[in-house]
Formats: C-alpha cells, structure tokens, sequence
C-alpha cells in the first residue's frame, strides 16, 4: 500500500487521495443537488465528505475587485494575528457558501459528530471552489472539536483545482496554530483555476462567466465560444498572477525602492494567498511538494507561464482543460510515485543547466525542468527561503534575550518594596530610593527589548509559529504582570494623563496589549479578560473621578466592577495582595469613600486585608 511523503513526518495513503479525488468530482454531478456528500466504508478508519463547487461569478467574485472580506472570528476564532490583532480576510463568496450550506446544516454537524465520537479521522474533500468550501470546513472542525479535545483525530483536508481562499494572515494563522500540515492541495502544471482570483474581475468579466460554464461538470459545452474568448482568460489571469508574484518577490528580496510602494496605490493587487502543503503535478508523472507559502506563490506564477504569448490561443482552451485531469493524473503519478519534496529548499540548483555529482540535486533540478522553471523563478524560490531562515534568525536573536528578560532584578525589588511595608507600584510611583531608580533604568531596558519583538511581529518578520510558542507566551504573561504597573506608576507620577488622557485608551504600550491577546487567545479567554495589569491604572482614574465634586455615586456600578474583577484576580493568584497592604494608593482611596459603600464592599472580606475598621 503505496504513501505520499507531504512533509519531514507526514505520509498520506495514495489510495485514499484518489478516492477523496473520485469523490470530489463525483459531488459535481447532475443527480447530486446535496450540499455535500458523505462516503463511509465499512471497517475503514476513515469518512470522507465532498463538496461541489460552483458555476457563476457571484459565487467567486462577491464585490470588486477581489471578492474579499474580513473572517468571521465567531466562526473562526484563531483566524487572526493575534499581536498586531489583524483579522484574516477569506473569499466572501466562499465563505457565505459554506455558512449558509454547511455550517447551519444540522445534518452535517450530526454526521461530523457521530464521525468524531466513533474516533474516525474525518477527510474534508472538493474540486474547484469545492475544495475552498472543504478549506472552511476543515477549520471550523479544528476550531470546533480539535482545538479542546487533543484525542479527536485529526483531519484532513485534500483539495484539487482549488482556488486560493485566504489572505496572508489567514495563512500566517494555520502555521502559527501548526494546522496548515492538515492541508494538502493538488494542482496540475497548467491548471489555471488556482490563480483565477489573483485577477481582479474587472480584467477577466468578459469571458468569466463563459468559461465558467465551460468548466463546469454539469454543462453541455464542449469548448469556449471562441479561440479568443479563452486566450484573453488566459492571458489576463497569468499577467495578473505574474504581476502579484513579481511584487511578492520584491518584498522577499528586500527591495527598499519606493516605486514598489507606490505602484500598489495604481495597481491593484489580490490579497490572496497560499497556505498548507502544495502537491504539484508536472504533467510527466512526477510531483513536486512545497509547503513553503511565499515560494508556492511564485511556483504558481511561473510554472504555468507560456514560453512567448503568440501561443496563448492554440493552447489556452487545451490548459482550460487540464482542470478535469486530475484523476488520471494522479493514477499515472501514483504508478510510478516519483515525487520531490522541497522542503527546505536548501538545494535548489539556480540553471536548469547545473551538473552535480549530487543524485538528490539532480533530481530536484529535472522536477523543476518539469515544471519549466527559469532561472529567475529559482531565484525567487531562494528568496522565499532566505526569508525564512531570516525569520528564523531574528527568532534564536531574541531566545538569546531571555536571559535579560528574566526579570530577576524587578522580582527582587518588589519583594524588597513588600517587606518595607509599602507596595511596589507606590514604592516606585514616589522614586524615593536609590533602588526605585535602578527598577526604572531596568523597566525601560525591558521596554526597548519587548518593542523590538513587537516591531518584528508588525513585520512579520519571525516565524508564523511564535505566538504559539508556550515559552514566550508566559514569559510575556510575567512581564506584563510585573513590569506593566510600574510603567502606570510611570504614566499618572508624571500626570500624563492630563495631556493624553486615561492610561488604557491612549498610554498603554502596544507590547503588553499583545501579550495579553496571547494570553487570552492561548486560553481561549473573551478579549480584555485579562486585564490583571491594568488594575493600577483602573484604580488612578475611579481616584481622580471620585475626589471631584459629583463624588462617588456617577461611577458606583465601575467601583463595584473593579472591585469584583480585583478579588478574583486576588483569588487566582494573578494579581498580589500588596494592592491591600494599608498604604497602598487603592486602600488609602477606598477608607475615604462613604461608610454605606464600605460595608458593602466585596474587599474587605478578602483573606489578608487588614483594613478591618469602616
């Protein structure tokens, strides 16, 4: 029983990929007017569900130019950047598609959970647009039951002629939720279904919705209308297509021209992107794999590009066609299984030409003489992988930090604080001491230490994995918690917020706004739940509203709220009890408030407050 190597420690049965293949074509059929269609076999480890696509250009393009839309992160949650808190954007189109047909469809959500309990791996499967419909709903199963129960089995999503359905960030989400292995897309050479949405609809209006119909399964036409009708297709998407990978390539380059920049503001460019591992058929029964997603970008463009354009119409509708082959493409290929995984793309021979004593780089050069790769598409290759071992470098630059994150210092000084009766936020918003000082010099080098990782993040510039990563993920956690109310003690001894207004609406720093969405996230907490930190600066606006003339009474209901959230961080240990102790900031405002409210108050029951007198 032959396996597909798709990554370093992941094989996929072949016998398997043509029948999810089989299945997804099958869901085109003229007798299935279902949503979806389900394939169990008796005693099999696995159900498949295939979906079918769709043939008109509101079911692509929903709104111009590209048809996207922001992520519905009820649906999605995890479909975001979590730091720099960018949404993802996805095709609107195939999004509504796969809410109003397979998310509010009670059959299917009964079929996946019955498949789950029976401990099935479950394979999400389509053709063409059904295999975006398939990408949706592999996530929201991730999202669903995979994300809280670690012994469901995985999933699997297989897709052939897909088109792309996501934007970078939804790209940049899979990796960093290390989901993007459960994605494995077929594209044959010349396919070009895949690339139709780097086009602006403007550019193909015309004949898309002819050749649309063209490629679906259900309709009579044997051919476009006319020669024209699918060279223009052709050639519109390709220079679209080429045009974004051109642009991609720059950036991953490095190239700091301002030309670059401004030729975006003219031209449009599709948002989309790839993600997930792609298998590419050559067309001579070999594969190529990539899960890199900047350079299957630029694999995409190039393999299917036309040695000069005065062949476009002779062979435009013939490529057209190339979207139904998949099923004897895959039969021919699994004959032989001669497949080239690249994926580190460390030996990537720059000229088709090159000779080498190397069997592996040999190898690897006549796939990519399959795909009819220049050396200018390899160089593009390279670029992608340089971009990675950059983000990888500038991730082992700041392990290299940790040692000065660590904190030791400021752990000691709030002890120290602790023991002198006075508690640390007060201890350095007054900046008596010598020690007071030295606390200060080390928050702000920590400041410049977390600003430089967060600049990386807004950049994109370390590994999509890292704000996963559970070492960072705390170590964020302590140094919020610990330095973030020295910066607020910071922040109102300088009265700044006379200037700029409350702490948390315009002083709060973005480095600990993004190490609490990790928190939150990494928990799967509602946003602004862990606003521990904050309390110091939620206590120094309550003060200053309440010694004005109106008193308490305006803002009795956010004093009650504060309070409240104030135990439970106590209680779970995430907030300390030096907020209680007898000097503190908050204890000395709360002995000034009204007798009624203190007797009342959920505080001075909590263990450790001495403050026993209202």
């Amino acid at each position: 029983m032959a396996s597909l190597k798709v990554g370093e420690n992941k094989e996929i049965n072949t016998n398997l990929i043509q029948k999810a293949c089989s299945l997804a074509v099958k869901a085109h059929s003229k007798s299935s007017q279902k949503s979806y269609i389900l394939e169990k076999t008796r005693g099999s480890s696995y159900v498949i569900f295939s979906f079918p696509g769709y043939w008109s250009e509101n079911d692509w393009y929903d709104g111009e130019p590209f048809g996207e839309t922001k992520i519905n992160l009820d649906l999605f949650p995890s479909l975001k950047s979590i730091g720099v808190d960018e949404h993802a954007k996805v095709n609107k189109a195939f999004l509504q598609r796969f809410v109003d047909k397979i998310s509010r469809n009670r059959d299917f959500r009964n079929e996946v959970e019955k498949a789950k309990n029976e401990k099935k791996q479950i394979v999400f499967t389509g053709h063409s647009t059904g295999g975006s419909v398939a990408t949706l709903a592999t996530i929201w199963f991730l999202e669903k039951y995979w994300r809280s129960d670690a012994s469901t089995a995985s999933p699997l999503c297989l897709t052939f002629g897909c088109p792309l359905t996501g934007n970078h960030i939804f790209s940049h989400a899979l990796r960093r939720e290390k989901w993007a292995p459960y994605f494995i897309h077929f594209v044959m050479r010349y396919d070009i279904v895949p690339q139709i949405l780097l086009a602006p609809i403007s550019s193909i209006k015309h004949e898309f919705q002819p050749i649309l119909q063209f490629l679906n399964p259900k309709s009579t036409r044997a051919s476009t209308n006319t020669p024209s009708e699918a060279s223009n297709f052709y050639t519109n998407v390709m220079k679209n297509a080429s045009s974004v990978a051109s642009h991609a390539a720059c950036k991953l380059m490095g190239n700091t021209n301002l030309v670059l920049e401004t030729m975006t503001n003219f031209i449009a460019l599709s948002p989309y992107k790839p993600f997930g591992t792609f298998v590419f058929c050559t067309g001579n029964r070999k594969l190529v794999i990539l899960s890199n997603p900047d350079a299957i970008l630029q694999l995409l463009s190039y393999s299917s590009q036309l040695d000069n354009e005065a062949e476009c119409p002779d062979v435009a509708q013939r490529r057209l066609q190339q979207h139904f082959g998949y099923g004897n493409e895959l039969k021919d290929c699994f004959n032989k299984l001669d497949a080239v995984l690249l994926e580190s793309l460390e030996k990537l021979p720059l000229s088709a030409d090159s000779t080498t004593t190397s069997s592996d780089i040999t190898t690897i050069n006549v796939a990519l003489k399959d795909l009819g790769l220049s050396t200018r598409a390899r160089l593009c290759l390279c670029a992608a992988r340089e971009l990675e071992k950059r983000k990888i470098g500038n991730k082992n630059s700041i392990d290299l930090k940790k040692a000065d994150i660590l904190m030791k210092y400021l752990e000691d000084y709030k002890l120290s604080c602790w023991r002198e009766g006075l508690g640390y936020y007060d201890a350095f918003k007054i900046q008596k001491s010598t020690e007071d000082f030295e606390a200060n010099v080390k928050r702000l080098e920590l400041a410049g230490i977390w600003d430089e990782i967060i600049e990386m993040l807004k950049r994109y510039d370390l590994p999509d994995a890292f704000e996963g990563e559970k070492e960072w993920i705390d170590l964020g956690t302590k140094y919020r918690r610990l330095v973030e109310p020295l910066d607020i003690a910071n922040f109102y001894r300088h009265l700044k917020n006379d200037v700029s207004g409350p702490y948390t609406e315009r002083g709060r720093p973005t480095r600990y706004r993004c190490t609490q969405r990790w928190l939150e996230h990494a928990q799967r907490l509602p946003a602004g739940s862990c606003g521990e930190s904050c309390f110091w600066a939620d206590v120094e606006e309550l003060r200053i509203k309440t010694n004005s003339k109106e008193g308490l009474a305006p803002f009795k209901d956010k004093v009650l709220q504060l309070e409240e959230q104030a135990k439970k961080w106590i209680n779970d240990k995430v907030l300390d009890k030096d907020v209680l102790s007898e000097d503190s900031t908050f204890v000395v405002w709360w002995k000034k408030q009204p007798e009624s409210y203190k007797l009342a108050s959920c505080i001075k029951d909590i263990e450790g407050f001495k403050i026993t007198s209202v």
